[in-house]
């Protein structure tokens, strides 16, 4: 778990402890890591506390480290402390660099894969807001060791030379140790350890018990490293593996010999020939090479061998293990000799070679004789072929003597040469034994030689060593001539090892080796004495013996007196290498006797006896590790100890120890029981803050023991903190957090809920709540009803006080009732009309804002799932119609109504039947099955249909039937087909199916559909004919018939169309027919014709004229082939209207010898007819031809018949075929915005298509084409259509907003209105005014949804966007949360900005010139935001009219819930000039002059522009008392002058009558043109000053009056004589403005703005803004308004009122108007 947190070295933290944390008991369990013992501590308990501020204590630290590289280390730093303190890590004064190997967690600072840079000085701060304290510590990385042993892995001979180095890395401080087998190494006469660290070891002459494990060990501060070798000595004696062979060679014939060895050290190879070295020299060559395996190859090369280069050639193979060797005869062809042979010296009982050292070849044979006897004469004596003589088990008195070698060269002629053998003999040991002894006693041993030749030396070795005789040694040695004898006067341990007698003489030198025991009895090096030992820790009781061999210890034990038998020792208890027994763990029971006895064998066996006494340490022996206590009451902890006295008892609280004399609360008693200590502590009375672990501590000399005591003092709980989550209808979700529960589990919860207006006696109570639980749902409450809530939590102590008390209001409810009278009528195949009317009055629960419909398809296959689409409600009965549904298919229809709330149950599901349709899938399974030669059969599943039937030809026939296959009959025959089948119901024809394809059986082939025979020569006619009409088949072959008797058939191919009938008779006549011939036989016989051969054979054409159609672009054959005597003339002509034109050969057109015309590539225009005439002077024939070109089709003509929103209906005319019928049509279709064009292919039958599933309110672009067997043609104009369906848009009578809270705020999304197309998605944008971020928000529902989390008291700007396929709509609107309490605050008015109001002005003119109006003014409503302007009251009463601002008392009025805005409407009769014409306020323009209507005279002219004064009039007061107060506008800032308007203020206004002063001076001299004018130059001001954006003028209604000056009337002080505002909107020039005041939020921002100040009465829960300071003396308002004649005084002064606004100690300007 991620609260716990264990660390390397067995600490044990918790983060975020928790109550529940101290119901846990924790114990800490240890397990050995090798012997997999396992401990466990006590339990222990946490004590949770509330936390106390306090500055932060180091609980866990560290210190100094050294760790090895690349290993992980743990720095502690555990800090306590409240408020939980930071911690920073700082590595030699810096803060920690980055890097993924440090890591910061819970218990400390972990870094993983040390390395050497990491070491450091490491500090550790903690700080919380009441100090800091920091820890710090020395990290040291060294370098683990590493050792590297080399050589690796060795095998080797004996005798060889080894070198071992020991390579160490990593920290220089470091032993080393070496091993052999696991055991030390002791340098010996073969073993020495070289190097400044003891880092290399030599083996010299080594020896096969040499092999074996080496092992270097590296050691630093405990921590080693070691690397190890395997050495494999074997015997490593050279052996020859691959050698030569005897052979003869010519004089000055090269030669080559090789000798291969293998040994262990690989030998080395030495040549020899007749036992003298073969030198390398100009005559030998030898070279010597050591393969990879450890073979070892020489090679002796002889380039021109002389005689003398011939003989015995051998190899030797030496190294430290022995030798080996290989010969074999070499012959040079010559005369042969034999070289000088040296004297031989034999060892007696070995064998001795002996050649002859013949050279030259050939000879007949080598003898050798020994005293004048031919050998061999024993079977010790062997004469090799080559004419070397062996001598085995060499004898002295037998072989010695000389040798004679006689070589035949010739017949009766020899060649002799002799060798004289002398014979050695080595010595012989008689075995001797030593037998075993003891120490002290005497030792004589014997070495007698019996043989050898003298003289021989004996001397004696111990374990390889030579004996040097002599007192150190403790050894004699007496040597005579063959014999020596070794005596120990007194054996000792020392004496113990190998002893060796070597002799040695010329011949050899031999060794004999046995080994002496020396026995030592048992003896004590430390005996055992009497010992304590302490409870619980190690015990070590001492025995260590001697003696050889070495002794074995056994310990018994008794418990009671020193009386056998004792008890063996077994488990914990072990006897260590020296003998002594380690105790791992005293116990009491190991008190008692202990007997050490050793024996080896040698003498009597020796024990000693001890005692053992255990020492008890102090220890707790009984607490209770976990007890309670009740708050105010007494509690006791007990604690009782044993062990050596005296004892003493110590209590502590927490980490303090008590002091019972100072502190009245706790007291101590102590009570000793036997052994046992009791003490007790007493805490009077038990408090919260006694809930923490007490501790006892029993101390004697021998040790210390702890008992850790949680204390937990229990209480009721506190109450727990309630909060409202979720509030509905009829139910409300609570949540609570328990913070203290008492140390007592809470057991559960009580809510108490009651109307707010009613008293806790009549309280609803949810009891008896589980503890587990957090939350709970209060139910069957009332809609829109105000509670009270509180909360109490109970223990078993009892229950908590009740928590703070909650106010809350309830939410509306949606329908309870469904609507009624749902009727059902199918208006098509795709539509259902679906009429009903609203549910009953009383279950609405509301105002029914709209319906949904749900649908659903009943039929099988459907999921069962509704589809829903909304309408908004137009009255008590409704109608809706339901589209793009499934043809003739069944749906069920429920209708749901919804108010504000949410929806209502629905109505019972009622089913209808969309009217029938095409079929919308092709029959299935289609198979077509050829029957006969003229007939098939087309099977298939569905019915009833409609069987189209297409041949190759391209023509269609249609066959209807209602049985599931269909008979075709009178077929072509040999033909192929193209099948397709429909399905057809009364709508008309569905899909068809996929084309299938059928060929009918071969037939009987038709008559040739022509024949011509005319005479090619006087006994010759060629018979030419055309193919049949109707092969119905393939033609094999056709026959051609003579009706003359003595001819008869002929065949001919069926690729020739004509055939020589040859050997007739001149001027006699035949009949000649023929006929086709196919697979099922001959066909019918052409017409006959008759022909007569003849000498003069006039032209005649043998092809057939007719008719040849052919696509474009491909190449034409017209054939023209013709006989006659002569030759004839070949001509072709072209008709062309009335005359023929002759064909002549170009690019395109060919006529070949053969009269053939080609016309190539051929185009549309190159179709007519073609004549061919053949010409000679015995007559002509032609034949004509007509030639069709096929061409594309033309373009159809395009055209929209209808649309719905999903589907555009298209109708065309097809275009000229061609020449070729139009096999189909390609229809392609696009969004119009994009070119992904999508395919379409039509039958060619068809003349109009539907395109269906397509977007609704979506342009398409369409183009269709025609194709026919040439291919496509030309498409068709691009036409769009549009899909029915536009964008959703909003209702205006819809409210936007259905319910505003503090914190939340309903949204009716049922007042969109889809345009035809289903919304699919819509999105909102929320912030409060004045912030830059804008939350989104994507709503799924499409009735209501809720913005959450709102500020209380606030004013927000909202965006909504509902999008369709057709695009999407936009909606935005702002609002105001409630206070806390429900109550509003101050309003915002919808307005635009400067730069849109100027546009408005500048460019809209809403009335022509002349035009009056009647009736209501049907102008645009205006919002208009016009910075820093002020409203000014004038006293009319007073003679000096001092501008005074009005208090809030005199303008107090009741407010209108629904108004929104503070509102003053001013009815604006009347605009005079002073001097000059009435100005025409109905058609204003930038930059014209207003039209003159009527000059009006003024008594008065000394008014500024822009300054009118106007009478402000209550309409509460009576007529005959109104007194009425003077407005004034003006564009300036009146910093000192603010008068602040309530919310709640509404007023009419009229002009003022001042009689004196001229009462109609109203408007300056100036065009009031120019008034828009300078909102034009303010809003580019406006750009240019940031802080004029968040003061706000609102103009929210302006009519413009058209009346003359006649119309017009002076305003009087009679309240009846003034135009009331607020209900007179129709009057002409009536204007509303009303005031915006910023958000709160906006001051900080708005640095340098003019801000103005609402004035919110009797609102105290609303956030407040200062209130302006005003003047109390008041200023002429004709001199106050004389700043205002230039036309840049809407902006001056700002400065100077900002000056005032920092000035003034309350804030900013008031709320101020102005009139334009």
């Amino acid at each position: 778990s991620s609260v716990f947190s264990l660390t390397s070295f067995g600490a044990l933290y918790i983060s975020d402890v928790q109550k529940e944390d101290a119901l846990s008991t924790y114990r800490c369990i240890t397990k050995h890591k090798y012997s997999g013992e396992t401990r466990q501590s006590n339990g222990a308990r946490l004590s949770v506390m509330d936390p106390n501020e306090s500055s932060p204590t180091i609980l866990d630290s560290f210190q100094a480290g050294e760790v090895h590289a690349g290993q992980s280390v743990e720095l502690p730093c555990i800090a306590g402390g409240y408020p939980s303190p930071t911690v920073r890590w700082l590595k030699d004064g810096r803060p920690l660099p980055s890097d993924a190997r440090w890591t910061r967690r819970l218990s400390g600072l972990t870094i993983s894969d040390l390395r050497q840079e990491d070491s450091g000085s490491y500090a550790c701060e903690v700080t919380n807001s009441f100090g800091s304290k920091e820890v710090s510590g020395q990290l040291h990385v060294i370098d683990p060791l590493r050792v590297t042993l080399s050589p690796k892995n060795l095998k080797t001979g004996i005798s060889s030379t080894l070198f071992f180095t020991c390579t160490v890395e990593g920290s220089p401080e470091y032993t080393i140790n070496w091993y052999r087998n696991t055991e030390p190494i002791v340098p010996d006469q073969h073993i020495s350890i070289q190097g400044q660290h003891n880092d290399t070891l030599q083996i010299t002459a080594a020896q096969k018990f040499h092999s074996g494990a080496y092992q270097c060990f590296a050691s630093r501060k405990g921590h080693t490293a070691q690397d190890f070798s395997i050495i494999l000595l074997e015997d490593g004696t050279p052996r020859i593996v691959s050698s030569f062979s005897e052979r003869v060679v010519n004089p000055g014939e090269p030669f080559s010999l090789m000798c291969g060895a293998k040994g262990a050290p690989p030998p080395s190879i030495t040549w020899t020939l007749d036992d003298e070295p073969v030198m390398r020299d100009s005559t030998y060559k030898t070279s010597q090479y050591t393969l990879s395996d450890g073979l070892t190859v020489s090679h002796v090369n002889v380039s021109s061998p002389l005689i003398r280069d011939g003989g015995v050639y051998r190899c030797v193979a030496r190294n430290s293990a022995g030798s080996a060797e290989y010969q074999a005869r070499i012959n040079v062809r010559g005369p042969p000799r034999i070289r000088p042979m040296r004297d031989i010296t034999a060892v007696a009982g070995r064998n001795t070679y002996i050649t002859c050292r013949v050279i030259g070849y050939p000879y007949y044979s080598i003898k050798w004789l020994k005293d004048g006897m031919q050998l061999p004469d024993n079977h010790r004596q062997v004469v090799f072929e080559n004419g070397t003589l062996r001598l085995t088990d060499v004898q002295k008195g037998a072989d010695e003597g000389t040798y004679l070698c006689s070589v035949l060269i010739q017949p009766q002629v020899s060649i002799n040469q002799t060798v004289h053998v002398t014979v050695k003999v080595p010595p012989l040991i008689q075995p001797f034994d030593i037998p075993s002894t003891s120490v002290g006693k005497l030792m004589y041993i014997a070495c007698v030689v019996s043989s050898g030749d003298m003289p021989i030396r004996i001397t004696w070795h111990k374990d390889g060593q030579l004996i040097v005789p002599g007192f150190a040694s403790g050894v004699a040695i007496e040597t005579k001539e063959f014999m020596s004898s070794l005596q120990i006067s007194k054996v000792t341990l020392k004496h113990n090892g190998n002893y060796t007698c070597i002799a040695s003489n010329a011949a050899a030198t031999v060794s004999w080796e046995r080994q002496l025991i020396v026995t030592v009895p048992p003896r004590f090096v430390v005996q055992p004495n009497n010992q304590d030992c302490i409870y619980g820790k190690a015990g070590v009781l001492n025995c260590s013996v001697e003696g050889y061999p070495p002794p074995k210890v056994m310990w018994k034990h008794a418990k009671g007196s020193i009386v056998p038998p004792y008890i063996p020792l077994t488990g914990r208890i072990q006897i260590m290498s020296n003998g002594s027994l380690l105790i791992r763990h005293v116990l009491e029971d190991d008190r008692g006797y202990y007997l050490c006895q050793a024996s080896n064998g040698v003498g009597s066996d020796i024990s000693k006896s001890m005692i053992l006494t255990v020492k008890i340490p102090a220890m707790i022996t009984s607490h209770p590790n976990t007890t309670m206590a009740r708050k105010g009451q007494t509690k006791e902890l007990n604690c009782t100890a044993r062990g050596e006295q005296p004892i003493i008892i110590r209590w502590e609280r927490g980490d303090t120890v008590i002091d019972a004399e100072r502190n009245p609360r706790y007291s101590i008693a102590i009570n000793k029981k036997g052994d046992e200590v009791i003490s007790t502590l007493k805490l009077n009375p038990a408090e919260r803050g006694d809930s923490v672990f007490f501790s006892c501590h029993a101390i004697n000399s021998y040790g210390e023991g702890r008992g850790l005591i949680q204390l937990t003092v229990q209480e009721p709980p506190d109450p727990p903190e309630l909060e409202v989550r979720e509030v509905k209808d009829r139910s409300m979700n609570l949540r609570w957090i328990q913070r203290f529960d008492g140390n007592s589990i809470i057991t559960s919860y009580d809510i108490e809920y009651k109307n707010k207006s009613d008293s806790w006696d009549h309280m609803y109570t949810t009891r008896n709540i589980s503890p587990t639980n957090n939350q709970a749902n209060i139910v069957e409450l009332h809609p829109a009803c105000v509670y009270s809530i509180r909360m109490y939590s109970y223990n078993k102590i009892g229950r908590s006080l009740p928590s703070k008390e909650l106010t809350i209001s309830t939410e509306e409810a949606p329908p309870d009732g469904p609507p009624m009278d749902v009727i059902l009528t199918p208006m098509t195949s795709q539509s259902i009309r679906v009429t009903w009317r609203a549910p009953k009055k009383e279950l609405q629960n509301g105002v029914i804002r709209g319906y949904q419909i749900g649908y659903r398809e009943n039929g099988p296959g459907s999921n069962g799932q509704y589809s829903i689409v909304e309408m908004k409600a137009t009255g008590d009965s409704e109608v809706y119609t339901l589209d793009n549904l499934k043809k003739f298919a069944q749906y069920g229809v429920v209708v749901q109504a919804f108010n504000r709330a949410g929806t209502g149950p629905s109505s019972t599901e009622i089913n209808a039947t969309t009217l029938e349709d095409v079929p919308s899938e092709p029959p299935q399974n289609v198979r077509t099955i050829s029957v006969t030669s003229d007939e098939a059969l087309v099977v298939y599943t569905l019915n009833p249909l409609c069987v189209l039937l297409s041949s190759e030809w391209g023509e269609m026939q249609n066959i209807t039937t209602t049985r599931e296959q269909v008979e075709l009959r009178g077929l072509e025959k040999f033909t192929n087909y193209s099948v397709q089948v429909l399905a057809f119901t009364q709508a008309g024809d569905g899909v068809r199916s996929n084309v299938l394809y059928i060929q009918t059986r071969e037939d009987l082939p038709g008559p040739p559909a022509g024949i011509k025979a005319v005479p090619s020569s006087p006994s010759s006619v060629v018979v030419s004919w055309l193919p049949p009409h109707k092969p119905n088949g393939v033609i094999r072959k056709y026959t051609i018939y003579c009706s003359s008797p003595g001819s008869g058939e002929y065949e001919a191919n069926p690729e020739m169309l004509f055939y020589r009938i040859t050997h007739l008779t001149r001027g006699k006549q035949y009949h000649i027919w023929s006929a086709a011939v196919t697979t099922a036989g001959r066909g019918n016989i052409s017409s006959k014709v008759t022909v007569e051969p003849a000498g003069k054979v006039p032209a005649k054409i043998l092809s057939f004229g007719g008719t040849v159609t052919t696509p474009w672009k491909k190449e034409v054959r017209l054939p023209c082939s013709s006989v006659g005597e002569p030759a004839p003339t070949i001509k072709w002509t072209k008709d062309s209207e009335d005359s023929a034109i002759p064909v002549t050969a170009d690019s395109q057109r060919q006529i070949l010898s053969n009269g053939t015309l080609v016309l190539r590539s051929v185009k549309a225009e190159d179709s007519g007819y073609y004549t061919c005439t053949a010409t000679n002077t015995l007559g002509f024939d032609t034949i004509i031809v007509n030639l069709v070109v096929q061409v594309p089709p033309d373009q159809p003509r395009l055209t929209v018949s209808t649309t719905s929103t999903s589907s555009i209906t298209l109708a065309w005319i097809p275009g000229d075929n061609g020449g070729s019928s139009i096999r189909g049509f390609v229809l392609q279709y696009s969004v119009d915005n994009t070119e992904e064009w999508r395919d379409v292919f039509i039958s060619s039958s068809e003349r109009s298509f539907r395109l269906d599933n397509l977007r609704c309110g979506t342009w398409y672009k369409v183009k269709l084409a025609a194709k026919n067997s040439v291919g496509s043609g030309r498409i068709s104009e691009i036409i769009e259509a549009k899909t029915h369906g536009r964008e959703p848009v909003f209702n205006k009578d819809q409210p936007l907003l259905t319910h505003i809270n503090s914190t939340h705020a309903g949204l009716n999304l049922q007042g969109w209105t889809s345009g035809g197309c289903p919304i699919t998605d819509m999105m909102l944008d929320f912030r409060p005014k004045g912030t830059w971020a804008w939350q989104s928000l994507k709503a799924n529902s499409t009735t209501q949804l809720f913005l959450s989390e709102l500020r209380e008291a606030t004013w927000y700007e909202l965006k909504m966007k509902a999008c369709n396929s057709a695009g999407c709509g936009n909606q935005s609107s702002q609002f105001a949360t409630t206070d806390y309490d429900g109550s509003k605050c101050i309003p915002y008015c919808f307005f635009v900005d400067a730069k849109s109001l100027a546009e408005m002005l500048i460019s809209k003119n809403n009335r022509s010139i002349d035009t009056p109006v009647k009736g209501p003014p049907q102008g645009p409503r205006l919002h208009i935001d016009i910075p820093r302007v002020q409203l000014l009251i004038e006293d009319k009463e007073g003679e000096d009219k001092a501008a005074v601002p009005v208090t809030d008392t005199e303008f107090s009025q009741s407010v209108n819930p629904q108004n929104f805005c503070t509102g003053v409407s001013l009815h604006h009769q009347a605009l005079i000039q002073n001097s000059g014409p009435l100005i025409d306020m109905s058609d204003i323009r930038p930059g014209t002059n207003p039209v003159s209507r009527k000059s009006i005279k003024s008594a008065h002219s000394s008014r500024n522009r822009y300054s009118s004064q106007w009478t402000l009039s209550r309409p509460s007061q009576s007529q005959s008392t109104a007194s009425a107060r003077t407005l004034t506008s003006d564009w300036r800032t009146m910093g000192s002058h603010g008068i602040t308007a309530t919310e709640s203020d509404s007023y009419s206004a009229s002009l003022s009558q001042d009689t004196d002063k001229g009462r109609n001076s109203m408007v300056s001299t100036e065009s009031a043109s120019s008034t828009y004018e300078e909102l034009a130059r303010a809003y580019e001001h406006a750009k240019l000053e940031e802080h004029l954006q968040h003061a706000k003028f609102t103009i929210t209604e302006c009519f413009i009056s058209d009346s003359s000056s006649d119309q017009m009337t002076t305003g009087t002080n009679d309240p009846a004589d003034s135009m009331t505002s607020l209900s007179t909107p129709s009057e002409p020039g009536i204007c509303r403005f009303t005031a915006s005041p910023p958000k709160p939020q906006d001051y900080d921002r708005g640095k340098n703005v003019a801000v103005p100040i609402p004035h919110r009465a009797n609102k105290s829960k609303c956030k407040k803004m200062p209130t302006a300071s005003t003047s109390s003396t008041g200023s002429n308002p004709t001199s106050s308004n004389k700043v205002g004649g230039s036309r840049d005084s809407l902006l001056e002064s700002s400065s100077s009122a900002l000056g005032r606004l920092q000035k003034q100690s309350v804030g900013a300007y008031s709320k101020s108007y102005t009139l334009v």
